[in-house]
């Protein structure tokens, strides 16, 4: 099989974990006989320095005629400064909206060998295998009006939160579908009490739910959700969400498996077209550079990659094998070390991914 592949390492540790994931990738070629085509381009920051845009169309041009996109992290900083008219995550955003991809899948399992890790205690987290999809090319992030603005005399800014039903629709039903080949449950968050978009968020839903009476549907407000995440975790299958609502809950689910460095997703959209690809962690610029950061968010992100766009499920159970295998040895980025561990550094993890894989059966 030959295949395109976008690589876009972005900021921070980005380059350093995606570095990683393109090893494992050509691992998997020599394997599997595939051929892997790779395109690196600029994203964020560093394509802010080079060219003055976010996402350049050279790069935006790579993303739409590749098989799917791999992406690092964005940001940092160096451009933090709020009032900057031109920002990394405006690159990321903008590449999101011209791919289509409009849900945002991100599994959060709970592997035995990291229960430990986590800070929630073992029973607690103990069996966790559940997956969040957000929605991610509507509400607030994209709503307009959205700015500054004066009132009276003084400063003010507003954001606009704002869905169609056909956006609500297809992310919901996406999940249905997930939910009929898991654990047929299907958690829907929103906040309906207070938010208009959240009640034709719930009403839309509903609609969805009819059309599959075999899968159990749950409404719960997204505060009441943030705590049974912690106090309940073990019960949730499929979790459905907007945009903002979906970016927080997602990272604080990312604690039950003890690090963000551990969480893939894939955005997904219209079948066909690629797929985008990234950890959920950021850019950490405190420690990039300095080889100790966690590669196995991207590389669990590369086995989506696999599986969602390039159809290669046997070459994603091999990767996802890998990585249980290594942790289940022992090793550990500093992360998800416990006080007394030694440190695995990013390339010695990869490498370790790496021998795993070509060690299996």
């Amino acid at each position: 099989m030959n295949f395109t592949i976008t690589l876009l390492p972005g900021d921070g540790i980005g380059p350093e974990v995606v570095a990683e994931s393109r090893r494992v990738l050509e691992a998997i070629a020599r394997r599997f006989n595939h051929s892997f085509h790779f395109r690196e381009s600029l994203i964020g920051g560093c394509a802010i320095d080079a060219t003055g845009n976010p996402l350049p169309q050279e790069t935006l041009d790579s993303c739409l005629t590749s098989d799917a996109v791999l992406l690092g992290a964005v940001g940092g900083p160096k451009w933090s400064d709020p009032k900057a008219g031109v920002r990394p995550e405006q690159g990321l955003l903008g590449l999101r909206q011209a791919m289509g991809v409009y849900a945002n899948l991100r599994p959060v399992t709970v592997m035995d060998a990291l229960i430990d890790a986590s800070p929630l205690r073992p029973e607690k987290v103990r069996g966790v295998d559940l997956i969040i999809v957000r929605e991610l090319t509507g509400g607030l992030y994209f709503g307009r009006p959205q700015g500054p603005e004066v009132i009276d005399g003084e400063r003010a800014a507003v954001d606009t939160m704002r869905y169609r039903e056909s956006e609500i629709r297809r992310v919901v039903k996406l999940a249905f579908e997930l939910a009929r080949g898991r654990r047929k449950k299907v958690t829907s968050v929103d906040k309906a009490n207070v938010l208009a978009s959240s009640r034709l968020w719930r009403e839309i839903t509903h609609e969805v739910a009819a059309d599959y009476p075999d899968v159990e549907l749950e409404d719960i407000l997204v505060d009441a959700c943030a705590m049974y995440l912690i106090s309940r975790p073990a019960d949730f299958d499929v979790i459905v969400t907007e945009n903002m609502f979906g970016d927080i809950l997602s990272d604080e689910a990312s604690m039950l498996t003890g690090s963000l460095g551990m969480l893939p997703s894939a955005s997904l959209g219209v079948a066909g077209k690629p797929g985008l690809y990234e950890p959920i962690h950021g850019s950490a610029p405190d420690i990039a550079g300095r080889g100790i950061a966690n590669p196995l968010a991207t590389i669990l992100s590369t086995a989506m990659l696999l599986r969602s766009s390039l159809r290669l499920d046997m070459e994603a159970k091999v990767v996802e094998n890998a990585v249980a295998r290594v942790l289940a040895n022992g090793a550990r980025t500093a992360d998800i070390a416990a006080p007394d561990q030694p440190r695995t550094g990013t390339a010695e993890m990869g490498t370790m991914v790496i021998e795993a894989m070509e060690n299996s059966d």
